[in-house]
């Protein structure tokens, strides 16, 4: 075994959206991306890393504060009493640098996370990101009306269209820029010790804009109007339309391929294998067109979105290169393995486990505990979902209202704006939690939009279900199943997650499910008296007829809704590709 590393660095590539589906390491066989292969070869590749608090920035949060939020908090910044990884870093002499494209950092939603980084370099431009001003055109009904429908109506995707402009070739994109600076960061630093770099761009998310160069990798039949950015609802367009959609994802993803292969370069060059921890992650992954859905968080949380990706090298354990990992791992062991690196202890409230063990093939941490048997996972109000690594199980709402919920924060922003004065009248002083060091909080109530509760909607029927799969036999979870017997283990293992996160009791009321009650601090089994098996068993819904309708449906995208009033007033190009049985509106004369 390596006597380990006798400096000790860290790059983190950091992507969004990058779908492990499209990977080639992973069993994909139609998409070009050498350097992803290249890094599978270098590196260890988990094959069951999840999700965790979703979406962008609450995964950001869990990157930071090493804990699930998603069951506290829905999209927000950092807290004043989150531990934060970088910053810890910077505390113990480590330079912590970010530089990144990500333009959610600079909304109202993420503006606490950069400042925790010793220096940072912010690349604009990215997704309808507010950068070029360009007056007439923002204003200009008839800018961008050759697109699709629900896509001309926003600012935001005007602004994009806007901000393309100026981005006529590769080295002008956010990603190319932010590569650019990650590099300038490695050369300049090459030789010092104790940084770690955070390269993180927004890429491949969408809108799956990339130059001619990558686009012709994938030639394709697709004769409907402009269409890189596939609106969050159920599927209501054609194959052609799909694959089309699939195919620029693609082209994005070969761009983002070969940024990586800039960066692996470095690592050749310098040798910086033999001293350097390198992580490369995502987010989350996307639908297009699987379920018939496309996108993320109003619909159920598919293997596409939940299963995602990810690549580690750590000096400690050269021997690992080209391996694969099985152990269950997520979003929240990021922090603790880069503390673990440097030598930094993880502060009590961090969840996350340190990967060194499950690198090693040892799936037990040092005082011989599993590292962990189940994964938690979800969006603030929407299903919450378990998996042990063979099932997984999405437990959907049992009120009708989706309530009671509530926000527990010091910080109310949403992703683009302030809490509103609405929102805010009948908030209350909470007394927080271990986790919030003491500080008491705003406890605000909140209500899910009639779209996401109700049954006569694709996103209410899909975020209700309550569904159980075996993704070992049905990785494509095609099929639920109906065993009482493994839906009653599937809770147990969700309630210990949850009471281990400190879950609020009006969490449990909503879905249905009984309250563990905690005895002790900390986040060991013995300091939480799970439920009778009694109340489990009475908790099981997928042999009722509420449960059996669910797995009908199977949390598809159905049934199809018509395009929205706010949609109506939208130019419909003549060549829009719909499927053949949906009845969308009438075609412009």
């Amino acid at each position: 075994m390596s006597k380990g590393p006798t400096k000790k660095r860290c790059v983190m590539v950091m992507y969004d959206t990058l779908c492990r589906h499209f990977m080639p390491s992973y069993g994909n066989e139609w998409v070009k991306a050498p350097n992803f292969q290249r890094l599978a070869q270098r590196t260890v590749q988990f094959d069951n890393f999840y999700v965790g608090s979703m979406p962008c920035m609450p995964a950001r949060r869990e990157m930071h504060t090493g804990r699930y939020n998603f069951l506290h908090r829905s999209w927000g910044p950092l807290e004043p009493f989150d531990d934060s990884m970088p910053e810890l870093l910077d505390q113990h002499g480590v330079h912590a640098h970010k530089v990144t494209d990500h333009h959610h950092y600079w909304e109202d939603g993420g503006a606490t996370y950069h400042q925790r980084y010793t220096t940072f370099d912010l690349v604009r431009g990215q997704e309808g990101d507010k950068w070029v001003g360009d007056v007439e055109k923002l204003r200009d009904p008839s800018f961008g009306a050759d697109r699709w429908p629900e896509i001309q109506r926003f600012a935001m995707l005007k602004q994009d269209m806007i901000n393309r402009e100026h981005m006529t070739r590769s080295e002008l994109q956010p990603q190319h820029i932010t590569f650019d600076l990650g590099l300038e960061f490695l050369a300049r630093n090459k030789d010092a010790d104790r940084w770690f770099l955070q390269i993180e761009t927004f890429d491949p998310h969408e809108p799956f804009f990339s130059q001619a160069e990558f686009q012709r990798l994938y030639p394709h039949e697709y004769d409907g109007p402009p269409f890189d950015w596939p609106p969050y609802r159920e599927l209501r367009e054609d194959q052609q339309t799909v694959e089309h959609i699939r195919y620029l994802y693609a082209s994005l993803v070969s761009f983002c391929d070969q940024q990586l292969g800039r960066v692996l370069d470095v690592f050749d060059e310098h040798d910086l294998w033999q001293d350097t921890l390198l992580l490369v992650n995502t987010d989350h992954g996307f639908l297009m067109g699987e379920h018939d859905w496309w996108a993320k968080v109003v619909t159920p949380f598919f293997q596409e979105v939940a299963h995602i990706p990810f690549w580690i090298h750590d000096p400690r354990a050269p021997e690992c290169a080209n391996s694969k990992s099985q152990a269950l791992a997520q979003t929240i062991d990021l922090a603790p393995t880069i503390l673990d690196y440097f030598d930094i202890a993880t502060p009590q409230d961090m969840q996350g486990q340190r990967l060194l063990d499950a690198l090693r093939g040892d799936n037990d941490n040092d005082d011989g505990k599993a590292m962990r048997k189940a994964s938690l996972y979800g969006v603030m109000g929407g299903q919450v979902n378990v998996t042990d690594g063979r099932y997984v199980y999405m437990r959907g709402s049992a009120t009708d209202d989706n309530g009671p919920l509530f926000e527990y924060t010091l910080m109310p922003t949403h992703m683009r704006s302030r809490f509103a004065p609405a929102e805010l009248r009948d908030w209350q002083r909470s007394d927080g939690f271990a986790f919030t060091k003491d500080c008491k909080v705003m406890r605000i109530p909140t209500r899910t939009p009639k779209a996401l509760i109700s049954a006569d909607t694709p996103m209410g029927r899909g975020r209700r279900s309550t569904l159980l799969f075996d993704v070992q036999a049905d990785p494509g979870q095609l099929e639920p199943i109906m065993s009482t017997e493994i839906e009653a283990r599937m809770i147990r293992l969700m309630l210990l997650e949850m009471a281990r996160n400190e879950c609020p009791s009006e969490q449990y009321e909503r879905l249905g499910l009984p309250e563990p009650k905690r005895i002790a601090a900390g986040h060991d089994d013995a300091a939480i008296v799970m439920p009778s098996d009694a109340a489990i068993a009475a908790a099981c819904v997928l042999a009722t007829p509420e449960g059996s309708a669910a797995a009908a449906n199977g949390g598809e995208g159905q049934p199809k809704m018509p395009f929205p009033a706010w949609a109506q007033g939208s130019a419909f190009p003549d060549n829009l590709r719909l499927l053949p049985e949906y009845q969308g509106p009438p075609k412009k004369a």
